[in-house]
């Protein structure tokens, strides 16, 4: 008799790695500098230094000055979007250091 072999998507499978040993938020920050690098010109992403996720606030530490201002301005339109893809239940804040 065959053993039936389960099949995962690898992202189902991460995820999943992911809630067993509690780095969801991690994850999440990752998914959300993707969409960074797809939303930003190169030039612009290469100046984010990280993304972390701190309950329910993101984190976002930039190198440049004027990059960082222009994301301070634009606060609630960059958590809006993220909300809008990831889900309003995830995040409460957008922190820029």
């Amino acid at each position: 008799m065959k053993k039936k072999k389960r099949e995962y998507q690898s992202s189902e499978l991460v995820k999943s790695f992911a809630r067993l040993h509690g780095f969801e938020d991690k994850l999440l920050a990752f998914e959300i500098k993707d969409f960074l690098h797809e939303y930003l010109s190169d030039d612009l992403y290469n100046e984010i230094e990280s993304v972390n996720l701190n309950n329910k606030i993101i984190e976002i530490r930039v190198k440049s000055p004027l990059l960082k201002q222009d994301f301070r301005l634009r606060k609630s339109f960059y958590l809006q979007k993220f909300q809008d893809k990831f889900g309003e239940e995830n995040f409460n804040g957008l922190l820029v250091l």
